[in-house]
């Protein structure tokens, strides 16, 4: 089945990944994570991306952002990768690209997905076995969430300003939130959704996405299902 082309919507968060070439690294000391970082805030200033969520692992990237028109996101991912593969391929000694082809990226319905998205990509380093519990991994932005170390970079979502009316009635719920964890169901629809490059959101969502693209959001439902392929 044909890739559907990349749909960028302004005003809607977006769940980004990235991948190291063959699953190499792209991340092996903690000087890569903090100027990997340094960049992205300033990417995400220049470009006007909100930044929500993000969880840096050793050979790939996620980041759940929300950009303020159709070029930024594209713009921003395109500067980081000017600015810090040169960096990384000077430092070790390699030549050529450190990315497994293009980022993919999918819209997410804010209202009813956003939270799951946080959810599932603060727990990536947790499935990767890197650390027995989110809030010992240092690349995220678990540790904000739950109010265990403010970040910069970090744009807090209407999402998760409705946890509650107060900082630490948002941090508990969100560590509330976490603890139980996502049904196999969710992940699994946040995966395939990500990986193709599909909406992620209610039915609802997905038909009036499609009237205000004026496009195709989803594939034709025909011929042989695809294999799904797992995320870290």
């Amino acid at each position: 089945m044909a890739r559907l082309p990349r749909l960028i919507v302004p005003s809607q968060p977006h769940y980004v990944i990235q991948r190291g070439l063959n699953g190499q690294p792209v991340f092996q000391d903690t000087d890569d994570y903090t100027a990997f970082l340094a960049w992205l805030r300033t990417a995400a200033r220049t470009y006007k991306v909100a930044i929500h969520a993000y969880a840096l692992l050793p050979d790939q990237l996620h980041l759940l952002v929300t950009p303020s028109d159709e070029d930024g996101l594209g713009q921003m991912m395109q500067w980081l990768g000017r600015c810090y593969v040169p960096y990384y391929n000077q430092k070790y000694g390699r030549a050529g690209t450190l990315w497994h082809g293009r980022y993919k990226t999918s819209v997410v319905d804010g209202e009813n997905f956003l939270l799951a998205c946080c959810r599932y990509m603060e727990a990536a380093p947790v499935r990767a076995g890197l650390v027995p519990a989110a809030e010992e991994y240092p690349w995220s932005s678990y540790s904000h969430h739950a109010g265990i170390r403010p970040d910069g970079l970090v744009t807090d979502h209407p999402a998760y300003w409705s946890l509650g009316n107060t900082p630490f009635q948002r941090e508990a719920a969100y560590i509330e939130l976490t603890g139980q964890g996502l049904t196999a169901s969710l992940t699994a629809t946040v995966e395939a959704s990500v990986l193709k490059g599909w909406p992620l959101g209610t039915e609802k969502y997905k038909k009036d996405l499609e009237q205000k693209a004026k496009r195709q959001v989803l594939p034709a439902k025909r011929g042989r299902p695809f294999k799904q392929t797992k995320l870290t």
